[in-house]
């Protein structure tokens, strides 16, 4: 049972519902803008629900969006959490500043790993209140974690006034998201908390799988590939990264 009550909630999913869970991504370094607007062409013609880039390319996202009902989504600490609390809030208001409603922030890890619960907690917090008002997923890189240090993330996420955890950034040598993480992560957060599935998520059986898990996001930079399978096949003459 997930989120919702619904044993199954993917199985009766049409095309553009599944789109509005999706934050199609183009995340990686050398990323041009021409990709990144090609990108959001592909948000514009599937619909999806939010598209995620780096920092540096939020404005160029909102503009080539337009008046589309896409939000942007930027990335903070990311791929390794390892900077100044300051530095993530500062990028975060910045990057709500360039457009961007939500904000996926990379958990302190190696404080997490070493039992510095207050740090963790307090890195949280002031991405959440630098970020006013837009929602803030917090990236716990799972693949890296005991059982016992994912449950213990997911509350001080909760706790720190987040709206999703994520399971993954999707560029760490441990992997990506797992149906048991998101599982996990479902049953410690409760059923109203967003879960975020990421890395590695490419074809519609996994994304079913995730949502049927527990995830009510799902991360991924093969939209394509995932919604034309569901539409029966189309093809919108365009590619993902």
């Amino acid at each position: 049972m997930v989120a919702g009550g619904t044993m199954n909630p993917s199985a009766t999913m049409t095309v553009d519902e599944l789109a509005r869970l999706l934050d199609h991504s183009v995340l990686k370094p050398e990323a041009t803008e021409a990709e990144v607007r090609a990108g959001a062409r592909v948000v514009a013609e599937w619909r999806i629900g939010f598209y995620c880039v780096q920092p540096v390319w939020v404005r160029c996202a909102v503009a080539a969006l337009g008046t589309t009902a896409s939000g942007v989504v930027s990335v903070v600490g990311f791929p390794h959490g390892c900077e100044h609390t300051r530095t993530k809030a500062d990028a975060a208001s910045r990057a709500v500043d360039d457009g961007a409603t939500e904000i996926d922030m990379v958990i302190g890890i190696g404080a997490l790993k070493g039992g510095d619960a207050r740090f963790v907690a307090a890195d949280i917090d002031a991405v959440v209140k630098a970020s006013g008002g837009a929602s803030v997923k917090v990236i716990l890189e799972t693949g890296i974690l005991t059982d016992d240090e994912k449950r213990l993330a997911c509350r001080l996420v909760r706790d720190a006034g987040a709206a999703f955890v994520k399971t993954s950034t999707g560029f760490h040598a441990s992997g990506g998201a797992t149906l048991a993480d998101v599982a996990l992560m479902r049953s410690e957060v409760g059923p109203q908390f967003g879960v975020k599935a990421s890395g590695g998520i490419r074809t519609l059986a996994d994304t079913r799988a995730m949502i049927d898990a527990g995830a009510t996001r799902i991360g991924t930079s093969a939209s394509i590939a995932i919604l034309a399978a569901l539409d029966g096949g189309k093809d919108a003459g365009l590619r993902s990264d």
